[in-house]
């Protein structure tokens, strides 16, 4: 590798259509057909799609219309988070049989640090397909896996044997594996960010590799330095099993369009009631209030103020949103409000990095 380092051995699972798949676990008539899960109105959003449906170009994110344009055939079913909360958990159960290093990143997927591990295994990639196993056998359910020497190179390998696969990155393959790796495949490089790299000439990992820090710097910013160390496999993050949020929201979408920043109050102070109560049962203060606006033609807007103390009071966090609300004029009729309450208390709970975590770890791995 080119720089000193901790190399760990790392899994990324990641279940596959899993909304989607309780779905038609559940329900046996929907087994092999195209579905989505989420609201077919006219203001429905796709919230997951059955890999059926995902190869009419159906995807989660999606306007319930454009869906059903692309797929006719498509067939909507409500969500069901307590029945997908349920699944999770003994997901979960699995994986703390194997390592109490789990790192859940949504009710579907989680990294898990198995350097060492409950079971003595020295293969991440021989626990890793027992655990796929393991999963299908309690409930049901596929699952697909990424391995490799850090949470970055895991995540991304767990999604290129999709579904029901693994894929197992040696040390020593790493920076080819990097190389060949197509931009938009990269984590954290989104469709705009990708649409800049082609400008600039990145198209491959192996492109991105041949720009300078102070290039990457100056076009991308703080994210360049980023992009920087993850080509050459650096990336230093560990799995936390108690992650600290950086953020609390709350939003609504509206089942018709509002076009008046007075009908929006209302809306406002309900939005405002949710993340106080959510506030309140994590005992969270924060000093960043955002407002989120997403108008009819789906663009976003956010507008933030940051104060000199923290708060966590609904009605101050609601005067502040008012106050965002009314600072520039509505582009448009609004589909969607959120608060979110950032810059958080919980800063001071995160451990800072030993000496220890910066030095390479000189470890003979059998992945």
């Amino acid at each position: 590798m080119e720089s000193n380092f901790p190399l760990r051995k790392i899994i990324h699972v990641d279940m596959d259509a899993f909304y989607a798949s309780v779905e038609q676990l559940d329900n046996p008539k929907l087994r092999g057909k195209p579905i989505a899960v989420g609201g077919s109105s006219q203001r429905g959003v796709v919230a997951a799609a059955s890999y059926e449906a995902r190869k009419f170009g159906v995807r989660s994110a999606m306007s319930s219309v454009l869906a059903k344009r692309n797929c006719p055939e498509l067939i909507f079913v409500k969500a069901r988070f307590d029945r997908y909360k349920e699944i999770s958990q003994k997901i979960r159960s699995v994986f703390f049989e194997y390592t109490d290093l789990v790192e859940p990143l949504s009710l579907d997927e989680a990294y898990l640090d198995v350097s060492t591990n409950k079971k003595g295994n020295p293969s991440a990639t021989l626990i890793a397909k027992e655990i796929r196993q393991r999963i299908l056998e309690e409930t049901g359910l596929n699952a697909s896996a990424g391995i490799s020497i850090n949470k970055f190179i895991a995540k991304v390998a767990s999604d290129i044997n999709k579904p029901n696969g693994q894929k197992t990155v040696n040390p020593e393959e790493v920076l080819q594996f990097l190389a060949d790796l197509e931009i938009r495949k990269f984590y954290g490089v989104g469709k705009v960010t990708a649409a800049k790299m082609y400008q600039l000439g990145i198209f491959t990992g192996k492109d991105l590799k041949t720009k300078s820090a102070d290039f990457l710097g100056e076009h991308f910013g703080k994210s360049g330095h980023y992009y920087f160390n993850v080509v050459r496999g650096i990336h230093t993050s560990e799995v936390k099993p108690h992650r600290i949020p950086k953020s609390v929201g709350a939003e609504r979408t509206f089942n018709e369009n509002l076009s008046s920043e007075i009908f929006m109050l209302e809306r406002l102070d309900q939005i405002a009631t949710e993340l106080d109560r959510r506030l309140k049962k994590s005992d969270i203060a924060g000093k960043t209030i955002t407002l989120k606006i997403k108008y009819s033609d789906f663009t976003l807007n956010t507008r933030s103020k940051t104060l000199t103390y923290f708060i966590s009071d609904k009605d101050l966090i609601l005067e502040t949103a008012k106050e965002l609300l009314y600072q520039e004029e509505l582009q448009n009729s609004v589909r969607l409000l959120g608060i979110s309450l950032a810059n958080l208390n919980t800063a001071k709970k995160e451990k800072t990095k030993t000496a220890q975590e910066a030095i390479l770890v000189q470890l003979k791995f059998d992945f």
